[in-house]
């Protein structure tokens, strides 16, 4: 059994919503990711896939592009990203499919590890926060310890996070979500999010404080999961 990672899939399959406007590495995205997916995961493998699933407004558009997420070999698990306006009761969600677990307040098990996570916010330094942006990131914070503390009553150790937002500014810097998976002695952590131009700015693939932090942005990771363990 493998674990793998990749975000930002931006699926429309029942919208005309063509992602190449971003770039042509963005044509015909959605065969690319089949192909690679196929390609490599098996059944028994899992694929963490960090937000930003369907460009959809609603279920009933959205769950066309869960269909085909379902359909791909292996478990998924999921967290919301800040597009992913069709996601409502986290309940019903969690009853829609044998092969996909969404990702809120809770947590999901891989081997001996806890997947925990939540979608983030935009970090506190960037010039136009504002008080919005400070209730957001609050609940975000809670929700984070939400998920950790409940993988941790259950005994477990190893943890793995899942982010949708960068859990900091850049690389180098740090956060009070930072902060956070230090506290709890945090193993990994996969975020997406970042796109286009902003990519030339990082390493992506990070050891920090004793933390492995990893980038999934499809374009990123040439639309191909990548291995976290």
């Amino acid at each position: 059994m493998g674990l793998y990672a990749i975000s930002d899939l931006h699926l429309a399959f029942n919208l005309n919503k063509p992602m190449n406007i971003f770039g042509e590495d963005w044509s015909n995205h959605d065969e690319k990711i089949k192909k690679n997916w196929i390609d490599k995961i098996k059944e028994e493998d899992t694929v963490l896939i960090a937000g930003d699933i369907s460009w959809s407004m609603d279920m009933e558009n959205g769950e066309e592009d869960l269909n085909w997420i379902d359909s791909l070999p292996g478990k998924k698990i999921i967290c919301k990203g800040n597009h992913d306006y069709w996601w409502k009761s986290i309940t019903k969600l969690n009853n829609m499919y044998s092969t996909i677990s969404f990702l809120q307040n809770n947590f999901f098990k891989y081997e001996d590890y806890a997947i925990c996570g939540t979608r983030g916010w935009i970090d506190k330094s960037f010039d136009n926060f504002d008080e919005h942006d400070k209730k957001i990131y609050k609940r975000e914070i809670i929700r984070l310890r939400l998920s950790i503390d409940a993988a941790v009553k259950k005994g477990y150790s190893k943890i793995i996070v899942m982010f949708h937002y960068p859990p900091f500014k850049d690389e180098s810097s740090l956060s009070e979500f930072t902060e956070v998976l230090e506290e709890y002695n945090v193993e990994k952590v996969v975020y997406g999010h970042i796109h286009g131009p902003a990519l030339k700015n990082v390493q992506g693939r990070i050891s920090k404080n004793n933390i492995e932090y990893i980038l999934t942005s499809c374009d990123y990771i040439k639309f191909n999961p990548i291995k976290i363990i």
